[in-house]
C-alpha cells in the first residue's frame, strides 16, 4: 500500500485560492475513482473536486469555510500499488532508536514467576467496538418520567460518571438533553440506553416550556458571500428609494394574449420581461443610471452595453445571474435569456461570467414581495429597480371606483451619483412605459 496527496487543482479563472463549502468524504471512507471529494467555492461559482483514484481517506486538509490555496494538500489516501510520480506518497517515517536496555542489577531476588510475567509482551489495544444499545426495559422509561428528581433546572450541570460521559460521548449525545433516574438526578447507563432507544421527541415534557439551546452555525460559502456583498453595498453607498404605484391592467391583458399561443421562439412572458425593455427605452434617455460607481478611484464607468442582473433564489443562496445586451434583445429574447440563465444559477451550472458584468440589476419576490420594499444595491452599481407584489385595487376613474391590476415599483438609487430629482424621472418614465406596453414594441 501506498499513500497518495491529493492536491487542490487549479479550477481555472485565474485565482490563487478557494474557500472549502462542503466535504463529501471523512477519514476512513472507501472511495472509488471519480467520487466527489470536495466542493470549494471561487467568487459565486461552486467547483466540485473527484477523486482520480480509487482509495482511503487517511487524512483532510481543511475544515468548512477554510481558505485553501491552489496546489495545497487536500486530502490523502491510502492506495493500492507503487506511489504515482504526479502525487508522491508522503516521506515515510524516521525509524525510531531502539531503546537502550537497563543495566542490569547487581543481584535479583525476583521470583521466577514474576520474571515470565515481566517478558510477556505489551497487550495490544484493539480499537473501541461499535457501542451495542441493550434495550432497557418497560420499568426504566417509566422511572425517568416518574422521578420528579430528574428533572434539572435549565444551565444545570448534568452528573453522571466517566463512563456514562464516555459512552455518551461516543455515541454523540449532549447529556445535558437526559435527564436521570440516579440519587440527584445522575444520569445512569440505563437512562442513557432508554435515551438512545426512545429518540430526544421522547424527552421533551408536555405543554410549554423554556429552550436554551443554542445552535452555531457558521457562515461560509455563498452565504458569506452575500453577507461581505450587503454589507459592503449598505456600508458604502447612501440609497434613496423610490416607491411608485403601477396600473399594469392593460400590460396583463397583453401579455394574456401573447401568451395564448407559446412557441420556441416565443415562449411565454412573464412580467420581467416587459420590465427589462421599459428599463431599456428609460436608460436609453439617462445613461448615468446604467453605471459602476469605483469610490476608490473616484471613477464613474458608464457604460453603453445594458446588462440587467436578475437576483434570484437558489437552493444555495442569493445570485445573480445576468442578461447581457438587453438592448440588444427585444421581449421574448429577453424571456428566452432569463429563463435559461436564472435555470443555470438554481442547478448550480452557471459560469462565471454568466454571474458577473450586471450594470444594473431587477429583484423580485413575485407574490412573495410585499406592498413596498427598500432594495439593496448590487455594488457597485449605482440603482437597482425592485418588484412588489401584483394586486386588484378599486381605483376611482374620475367618476366610480373600477378594479385595476396595481403593482409597486420600488426603486433604490446611488445618491452620490444619482440625484433625486433624475431618480424620480427614471421611475416615471418606468411607469409611462408599463401602463402604456404597446410602447416598449416601438424601436427608437
Amino acid at each position: 500500500m501506498a499513500e497518495r496527496i491529493i492536491k487542490l487543482p487549479d479550477v481555472g479563472e485565474g485565482i490563487a485560492e478557494a474557500e472549502l463549502v462542503e466535504w463529501h468524504v471523512k477519514i476512513g471512507d472507501i472511495i472509488r475513482e471519480d467520487d466527489l471529494l470536495a466542493a470549494v467555492m471561487t467568487d459565486k461559482a461552486t467547483v466540485e473536486i473527484p477523486s482520480p483514484v480509487d482509495g482511503e481517506v487517511t487524512w483532510i486538509g481543511a475544515e468548512i469555510g477554510d481558505t485553501v490555496a491552489i496546489g495545497s494538500a487536500l486530502v490523502k489516501l491510502k492506495v493500492a500499488g507503487a506511489p504515482s510520480a504526479e502525487e508522491p506518497a508522503a516521506a515515510p517515517e524516521a525509524p525510531k532508536e531502539a531503546p537502550k536496555p537497563a543495566a542490569k542489577p547487581a543481584a535479583t531476588t525476583e521470583a521466577p514467576a514474576a520474571k515470565a510475567e515481566a517478558s510477556k509482551p505489551a497487550p495490544t489495544v484493539e480499537p473501541p467496538k461499535a457501542m451495542t444499545v441493550p434495550k432497557p426495559t418497560r420499568g426504566v422509561v417509566q422511572a425517568i418520567a416518574q422521578n420528579p428528581a430528574s428533572r434539572r433546572a435549565p444551565g444545570e450541570k448534568p452528573l453522571a460518571s466517566p463512563a456514562v460521559r464516555l459512552k455518551a460521548r461516543e455515541a454523540g449525545i449532549d447529556l445535558r438533553q437526559l435527564s436521570g433516574t440516579g440519587p440527584a438526578g445522575r444520569i445512569l447507563h440505563k437512562d442513557l440506553d432508554a435515551y438512545l432507544l426512545r429518540g430526544p421527541d421522547a424527552e421533551r415534557a408536555p405543554g410549554l416550556s423554556e429552550k436554551t439551546a443554542v445552535t452555531d452555525i457558521k457562515v461560509v460559502g455563498l452565504r458569506r458571500k452575500i453577507a461581505e456583498k450587503m454589507a459592503l453595498s449598505k456600508s458604502r453607498i447612501p440609497h434613496i428609494t423610490i416607491v411608485e404605484e403601477v396600473n399594469v391592467t392593460p400590460l396583463e391583458d397583453l401579455r394574456a394574449t401573447l401568451n395564448k399561443k407559446p412557441t420556441p421562439e416565443r415562449p411565454k412572458l412573464t412580467l420581467l420581461p416587459f420590465l427589462m425593455r421599459a428599463m431599456v427605452k428609460a436608460i436609453s434617455e439617462q445613461p448615468n443610471l446604467n453605471a459602476l460607481y469605483d469610490d476608490d478611484a473616484g471613477v464613474i464607468h458608464q457604460h453603453a452595453g445594458i446588462h440587467i442582473g436578475i437576483a434570484t433564489q437558489t437552493p444555495t443562496g442569493l445570485m445573480v445571474p445576468v442578461v447581457k445586451h438587453a438592448e440588444a434583445r427585444d421581449i421574448w429574447g429577453c424571456g428566452i435569456e432569463l429563463n435559461r440563465i436564472a435555470e443555470r444559477a438554481r442547478d448550480g451550472t452557471a459560469t462565471r461570467d454568466e454571474l458577473t458584468g450586471s450594470t444594473i440589476t431587477i429583484t423580485s419576490l413575485g407574490a412573495l414581495g410585499g406592498i413596498a420594499t427598500t432594495p439593496v444595491i448590487n455594488y457597485p452599481e449605482v440603482a437597482i429597480v425592485g418588484v412588489n407584489k401584483m394586486m386588484i385595487r378599486p381605483i376611482w376613474d374620475g367618476t366610480t371606483f373600477v378594479p385595476r391590476k396595481m403593482m409597486n415599483l420600488s426603486s433604490s438609487f446611488d445618491h452620490r451619483v444619482i440625484d433625486g430629482w433624475d431618480a424620480a424621472i427614471f421611475v416615471q418614465r418606468l411607469k409611462e412605459l408599463l401602463e402604456n406596453p404597446a410602447t416598449l414594441f416601438i424601436d427608437g
